[in-house]
């Protein structure tokens, strides 16, 4: 039971400790940094045991008792496996950082921010509670953010992107930020609906009492809570329409993005739907099923668009960036068509299975990428070439995990992506099939592309000049980080047949909710290994003819076939839906400006000063009137008929009473005009100016004061990226 709790606890106590040892030493905070993961990786290892043998832990403790709501831990399989695939991978990303980031500024910060980002990820997995999961879930987002913006001063060497489509690194991070927070409201809204109705947060206690679903159901919002609960995933996990941030993320240190982009954050999103599509599908609701039918056609078509947009790239973590974006799409996929199948055992395997090979290959490509690019001290493959023979063990690493994320048998890779193509025959989504199949050629295309454009064909240095050094493999603290992670995609792969039905076991406790035994489509598992298979030659054929041997060249088949230049600008500017997206943003700024200047300036200003020059007037007239219309004349006729009266009058009752009776009025209507100035204009059209304001500002002007740590003003780089 403490296992869980430390688990991550100890990286979050870790994000206060690292600048303490830092202090002490400069190195000392790195080392403390990767001794705290190792202690949260042995405590994920200690729940292991439980988890195999089918036992779950769930402690709570009090949290919110006015509302009954209480914080804990749950280490079922799907936890316990999750919390080890983040804290294993997170302490080989921590070991290769300080080899990466051994001569950077801020490194004290890196490693404090890496592990806050730990931990936030373990109480994301290890929450036994929707409520306390979203905290962890907003803490990646928050780490995420820095992290990607962590060279804040925007050297122009730190930017991603080909001008003029490049973007800084505060740029990215802040459009990463942005775009998840967009998905993160409507998973939040998600939250409190299912609150409403069933009353507990509870994961264990939402799967137990199926009721709520029942009544969400009734009021027709099952499905609505359902999508807007998925609105998260889709923004976390880079789906489309919200995967425009993950390649600007690219702008962060390659450790942080094999630490986001394959063994943390964008798994959350998968967690998620793993973790509630057992809990809605035992309620046996009809309206779930539209649910899952979004969740695979979004992940299908994520997984094709992006893998699309990967042949073109020019950047070596642009290309995995895609990658990563086709990949996820691949889990929803499966974890979509699982709820559309009469039982989701399939599809649900698939996904978990693809989700651990994915993090294990994707971060061993990561950080033999960043090998690459810290030896040729460039991002941009064409600027490469010929490293084969200076940076062997390099090679071996990335091509291994190559050949596992384009699904080469016997790689881990190949059973779960194979896997998943079942899945869609299981179901009869027999359209997502042919999509899943499409994509998994197009990413052995672009996986051996980008093998030969970074490893084969002449030396860099006999193209460009201006890098005179020497290439040479990267410090052992560096490679064997990523070489172990490639013997274990292997190794994974291998041990895949022996270790199937244990693994189904094993997690048969999360799914068992909605299982009803394994209905077998005749010769779907036969069918998706042909499929894969020709998909593989058909995509590695045209990668060797056009890249490996040669045969033909690019220029000269644009030249006779036109057409390609327009698919290929079709897909170099990323489908026109960054654009469109910039395109909007400027749109809104526009509108927000021009209210400012019609609404705020022309129209309230003026009412103000009209309102204040009103009051004032009549203020001025009342006063004028009494003094000159009553006043005077009683006076002056009391003067005229009786002198020592008059005199009496002046002195008693011009001076004592009408000139205080003057006063007081003159007093009266000064409060009555200062009162309608602080009730009606600072109280209602103040406030209302503020509304407006907030509503038609955008969200950058509200999030562009806190920039990684100073005052940084860089959101107005989002309004004139396209605009140059």
């Amino acid at each position: 039971m403490m296992a869980a709790w430390l688990c991550w606890l100890i990286p979050l106590a870790g994000a206060l400790l690292v600048p303490l040892l830092a202090k002490v030493h400069h190195k000392l905070g790195g080392y403390g940094a990767v001794a705290l993961c190792l202690l949260a990786a042995l405590a994920a290892a200690t729940l292991l045991p439980g988890a195999i043998a089918g036992q779950q832990v769930w402690h709570q403790v009090a949290w919110m008792p006015q509302f009954g709501v209480k914080a804990g831990v749950l280490a079922d399989p799907l936890s316990v496996f999750m919390a080890n695939v983040v804290a294993w991978l997170s302490f080989l990303i921590a070991i290769y950082s300080l080899g990466y980031m051994h001569d950077e500024r801020g490194v004290t910060r890196y490693f404090a921010l890496f592990s806050l980002f730990v931990g936030g990820m373990l109480l994301l997995v290890l929450s036994d509670n929707l409520l306390q999961m979203f905290f962890g879930w907003e803490i990646v987002g928050v780490c995420s953010y820095l992290l990607i913006g962590f060279w804040y001063q925007d050297d122009e060497e730190r930017w991603v992107g080909s001008p003029p489509d490049a973007y800084p690194p505060s740029h990215a991070g802040m459009k990463a930020f942005l775009f998840t927070k967009a998905g993160d409201i409507g998973m939040l809204i998600a939250i409190f609906i299912i609150y409403c109705f069933a009353g507990t947060f509870s994961f264990v206690e939402l799967g137990q009492h199926t009721g709520w679903m029942e009544q969400l159901a009734q009021a027709r919002l099952l499905v609505p809570a359902a999508l807007l609960l998925f609105a998260g995933p889709v923004g976390k996990s880079a789906q489309f329409p919200l995967h425009e941030w993950l390649p600007e993320a690219m702008a962060g240190p390659t450790p942080v993005s094999a630490l986001i982009h394959a063994a943390t954050m964008v798994k959350a999103g998968g967690y998620l739907v793993a973790r509630m599509a057992p809990i809605l599908l035992s309620s046996h609701e009809h309206g779930v099923v539209t649910f899952f039918a979004v969740v695979a056609w979004v992940g299908g078509f994520t997984a094709f668009m992006a893998a699309t947009q990967a042949v073109v790239q020019r950047e070596l973590k642009k290309v995995l960036a895609y990658s990563t974006i086709s990949q996820l799409g691949y889990m929803f996929l499966a974890l979509g068509v699982a709820g559309l199948a009469e039982d989701l055992t399939a599809g649900y395997m698939a996904a978990v299975s693809h989700l651990l090979s994915h993090a294990i290959f994707k971060a061993c490509l990561f950080l033999a990428a960043g090998s690459v690019i810290h030896a040729c001290h460039t991002r941009f493959m064409d600027g490469m070439g010929g490293l084969r023979r200076a940076m062997p063990i390099t090679f071996a690493s990335l091509l291994i995990a190559t050949l596992s994320l384009s699904g080469v048998p016997p790689l881990s890779g190949f059973w779960s992506k194979d896997a998943i193509l079942h899945a869609c025959l299981e179901a009869e989504q027999y359209a997502l099939f042919g999509l899943a199949a499409l994509t998994a050629g197009l990413t052995f295309f672009y996986s051996l592309r980008m093998i030969a454009l970074t490893f084969l064909g002449p030396r860099y240095d006999q193209q460009d000049s201006a890098h005179p050094h020497e290439v040479h493999e990267a410090p052992p603290i560096m490679w064997v980080p990523s070489a172990i992670l490639a013997a274990a995609t292997g190794l994974l792969g291998l041990a895949n047949p022996f270790l199937e039905d244990h693994f189904r076991a094993y997690f048969e406790p999360v799914y068992g909710l909605a299982a009803h035994g394994i209905p077998h489509h005749e010769g779907g598992a036969q069918i998706a290994v042909v499929t894969s298979l020709a998909m593989l030659f058909l995509g590695g054929f045209a990668a060797w003819y056009v890249y490996i041997g040669r045969r033909v060249s690019l220029a000269q088949l644009r030249l006779r076939f036109r057409w390609l230049d327009s698919i290929r600008n079709f897909l170099w500017n990323r489908w026109y839906v960054n654009a469109l997206y910039y395109r909007l943003w400027r749109r809104l700024l526009a509108v927000s400006r021009i209210a400012y200047a019609r609404l705020e300036r022309g129209g309230m200003d003026r009412l103000q000063t009209q309102l204040a020059s009103t009051v004032t007037s009549a203020s001025l007239s009342a006063t004028d009137r009494l003094e000159a219309g009553v006043f005077d004349r009683l006076q002056s006729s009391l003067a005229t008929r009786v002198p020592s009266a008059g005199r009496l009058s002046y002195a008693h009752v011009e001076l004592g009473v009408f000139d205080q009776a003057q006063g007081k009025a003159a007093s009266g209507l000064t409060d009555m005009s200062r009162r309608v100035f602080r009730r009606l204009e600072m109280g209602i059209i103040d406030r209302l100016q503020r509304l407006l304001g907030r509503a038609l500002i955008d969200a950058g002007q509200t999030y562009r004061k806190t920039q990684t740590g100073i005052l940084s003003y860089n959101i107005t780089c989002c309004t004139c990226c396209l605009g140059s």
